[in-house]
C-alpha cells in the first residue's frame, strides 16, 4: 500500500465516526470536552454552528452519530451524544448577543417555503451576509414539523420558541398563516431566489374495506399530530389502534394515551428487526405500557351500525436467510382486534399541487422535484429545495445539512457565480502536548456505563400534554458521561522517520491496533495484523518506509481508541496526539474566501 495520506480532509474526519456519521458534521468531542470544562455556552455555540438547533435536537434527534460511536468498540452502549447536547443548551447562559446578526443589506430577495428546520436553516446562513430572507408558513405557528408532529411532552414549545427566534431576531420576515398556492406566482413578484422546505406533508392513507364508512374514527397520522398541537383535538377513544411502526407511529401511540386511550396497540405488518422507529422510541413508547403487535397485516374495518367496532389482520409468518433478508412470506390466519380509533402512520409523501408544471421544474415519476444532490438546485435556475421536500422523509439533522448546502448556492447564484464550485473542506492537525507525557485533554480510560435519562413518573406525566417526560441529566450523571468519550478527534500522529522499531507501542497498545510488518496489499496486510481486521469500512494507517528494516508501521484505525499510551511510551516522540479539526465550508466562508480573491487581485 501507498503510506496514507494523512493530508486528505476525509481521512481524519472519518475516523471521527460520529462526527462523520452526523448529517451536519457536529464536531461531537470537541464540543463534549467543553462540557466537561464546565463551558457550556461555548459548547452550544460550537454545535449551534453545525447544527443550528441544539436544544431542540438534544431532545429529538435521531442520533445517527450514536450508532457510529468508537465507545461501543469497548462496550454495547455509545456515549449519549444527543443528550450531551441537550446539556449545552439547558445549562447555557444567555446567547442571544452571541449569535449572529443579519447584515448590511446587500439588495437580494430570498423566499423560503415553510417554517420547518431546512428553510430556517437557510435563514439562519443567509441573514447574516445581508439577505433579505421571508420565510412563508401555511400555519399559524413557525417550525414546520418540529411544530405540528413533535408532541411537545417530547420538545417543549419554549425550546422552538427560543432556537427559532434567534435566527427571527436576524432580521428574517415570518409570514405564518400563509400557504403559497403558486410556484408561478411568487417568482413573478421578483425574488432573487425560491428555497422550498415545505416538507412531506401528505401522510399516506390505507384504502381497504371499510375505509370509507369507518372514515370519522380513521386518522393520518402527522395531520392527526398537527390537530392536537394546534388544539383542534383534545381526545380519543379508550381503544386505539396505531398502524405502523416508525417514529411518528410512536409519537401518535403515547399521544393517545395522554388523550385518554387505556388500551393503545401499535401493529406491525413484519417482525420487530424491520421497525423503522428508533430503539429508544419504541423503549419510551412500551415503557408507557404500549403494546407492540408484529405480524399482523391490515386486511379490513370492521364497522357495525355505520361505526368503526375493530379491525381484522391477517397473521403472518416469515422465513429470513442468515442476513436477516425475509425469503418467504405465510398468511397463516386472521384475527379481528376491537378499537374504537385507528391512526395511520405508514409513512409520508410530497405534495406539490401548487408547482405548475410548465415553468420549467422538472418531476421524476414519483412526483418528486428533481434536484441536484450536492448544489440542491431544480432544473430551474434559481429555485432550490431541501429538508424533506427535496429527497422525502428523512429526520432533523438531515433537513439542517440541507439547508447549509442549499444556502451555499443561493448565494452563489445570487452573486453570479457556479452554484456547484464550492470550497473544498479541509483538515487542520494540532498537537495537544503539554510537556512530556501530559496532554491537554482527559485521556483516562472510564470504565462507567451510559447514564440513564431521568424521567418524570407515569403516574405524573398523562396529566396534560406538555409534560416534559426527559429531565435532562444532573450534574453527577453530567461529570460521568462526558468522560466516557474517547476523543477520537484527538489523532495518534505519526513520524516514520523518528520510529526505531523498539516495539514500546506495540507492546503498549490495549487493543492490538498497531502492527511493525512488511508491506503489501491492503487484503494481504490485514491478514497479517496483531487483531483481526474485520471492519473494512475504516482505513488501515500505512506509513512510510521505517529507516531501519524498510517496514512499515500499520495502525487500524478501526480498533483504535485515542488513548495516547502509544505517544506516552514513545522513547522518540514517533507518535504524537495531535487534534485534528475539520473545516467545512458554509456561506459566510465562501463570501470570505472570494472577498480574499478579490483583495489578490
Amino acid at each position: 500500500m501507498k503510506p496514507t495520506d494523512t493530508s486528505d480532509p476525509e481521512y481524519f474526519h472519518k475516523v471521527v465516526d460520529c462526527q462523520y456519521a452526523c448529517p451536519a458534521h457536529t464536531p461531537v468531542p470537541d464540543y463534549i470536552r467543553l462540557i466537561a470544562q464546565g463551558r457550556y455556552t461555548d459548547a452550544y455555540l460550537l454545535n449551534r454552528r453545525s447544527n443550528v438547533f441544539p436544544g431542540i435536537l438534544g431532545r429529538v434527534c435521531d442520533r445517527p452519530c450514536e450508532p457510529a460511536c468508537r465507545r461501543t468498540r469497548v462496550e454495547d452502549e455509545p456515549v449519549a451524544i444527543c443528550r450531551l447536547k441537550r446539556v449545552a443548551a439547558d445549562h447555557r447562559d444567555e446567547v442571544s448577543h452571541l449569535v449572529p446578526k443579519g447584515g448590511k443589506s446587500n439588495g437580494k430577495k430570498i423566499a423560503l417555503i415553510g417554517a420547518g428546520p431546512a428553510s430556517l436553516t437557510v435563514a439562519n446562513d443567509l441573514a447574516p451576509l445581508g439577505y433579505d430572507c421571508t420565510v412563508f408558513e401555511a400555519l399559524e405557528k413557525p417550525g414546520g414539523l418540529m411544530i405540528s408532529n413533535i408532541p411537545s411532552f417530547r420538545l417543549p414549545e419554549k425550546v422552538l420558541d427560543d432556537e427559532i427566534g434567534y435566527i427571527l431576531d436576524m432580521g428574517v420576515k415570518l409570514k405564518t398563516g400563509h400557504r403559497i398556492d403558486s410556484m408561478k406566482d411568487l417568482l413573478d413578484e421578483g425574488y432573487d431566489a425560491v428555497f422550498v422546505g415545505s416538507g412531506a406533508p401528505k401522510g399516506k392513507d390505507l384504502n381497504i374495506p371499510g375505509r370509507e364508512e369507518a372514515a370519522d374514527n380513521i386518522h393520518i397520522g402527522i395531520e392527526w399530530l398537527e390537530s392536537v398541537a394546534f388544539d383542534h383535538i383534545e381526545k380519543i377513544g379508550k381503544r386505539v389502534l396505531i398502524i405502523g411502526v416508525g417514529n411518528t407511529a410512536m409519537d401518535c401511540c403515547r399521544t393517545s394515551l395522554r388523550l385518554g386511550s387505556s388500551d393503545v396497540k401499535v401493529m406491525a405488518r413484519k417482525p420487530r428487526e424491520f421497525f423503522k422507529a428508533s430503539p429508544w422510541e419504541l423503549k419510551d413508547a412500551e415503557h408507557e405500557n404500549v403494546q407492540i403487535v408484529v405480524n399482523h397485516s391490515p386486511k379490513a374495518f370492521v364497522v357495525e351500525n355505520g361505526k368503526l367496532t375493530g379491525m381484522t389482520f391477517e397473521l403472518m409468518e416469515y422465513d429470513l436467510d442468515e442476513k436477516g433478508n425475509i425469503t418467504d412470506t405465510r398468511i397463516t390466519g386472521e384475527t379481528t382486534i376491537p378499537c374504537d380509533d385507528v391512526i395511520l402512520a405508514i409513512g409520508q409523501d410530497n405534495a406539490f399541487p401548487w408547482i405548475e408544471r410548465d415553468i420549467g421544474l422538472e418531476f421524476n415519476k414519483w412526483d418528486a422535484p428533481v434536484v441536484d444532490k450536492t448544489t440542491f438546485e431544480s432544473t430551474r435556475k434559481g429555485v432550490f429545495f431541501g429538508g424533506d421536500a427535496a429527497f422525502g422523509p428523512l429526520n432533523i439533522i438531515w433537513a439542517v445539512e440541507h439547508g447549509h448546502q442549499a444556502a451555499i448556492s443561493i448565494h452563489k447564484h445570487c452573486q453570479g457565480e457556479d452554484v456547484a464550485d464550492r470550497l473544498p473542506r479541509g483538515v487542520n492537525l494540532e498537537t495537544v502536548k503539554m510537556g512530556p507525557n501530559e496532554w491537554s485533554y482527559s485521556n483516562d480510560y472510564d470504565p462507567e456505563h451510559r447514564r440513564e435519562m431521568p424521567e418524570v413518573d407515569l403516574a405524573e406525566r398523562f396529566k396534560t400534554l406538555d409534560i416534559e417526560v426527559e429531565l435532562g441529566f444532573t450534574p453527577e450523571q453530567i461529570k460521568t458521561e462526558v468522560e466516557r468519550c474517547l476523543n477520537c478527534d484527538i489523532q495518534t500522529v505519526f513520524s516514520a522517520l523518528a520510529c526505531t522499531e523498539c516495539d514500546a507501542c506495540i507492546d503498549i497498545c490495549p487493543v492490538n491496533c498497531l502492527t511493525i510488518t512488511h508491506n503489501g496489499e491492503e487484503a494481504d496486510l490485514r491478514t497479517r495484523l496483531a487483531a483481526p481486521s474485520d471492519n473494512t469500512d475504516q482505513a488501515l494507517y500505512v506509513s512510510g518506509d521505517l529507516p531501519l528494516t524498510d517496514r512499515v508501521m500499520v495502525k487500524d484505525e478501526d480498533l483504535c481508541l485515542h488513548c495516547g499510551l502509544c505517544a506516552e511510551r514513545c522513547p522518540t516522540g514517533a507518535w504524537d496526539m495531535q487534534k485534528s479539526t475539520i473545516f467545512l465550508p458554509h456561506a459566510d466562508d465562501e463570501l470570505a474566501a472570494a472577498a480574499s480573491r478579490r483583495a489578490a487581485e
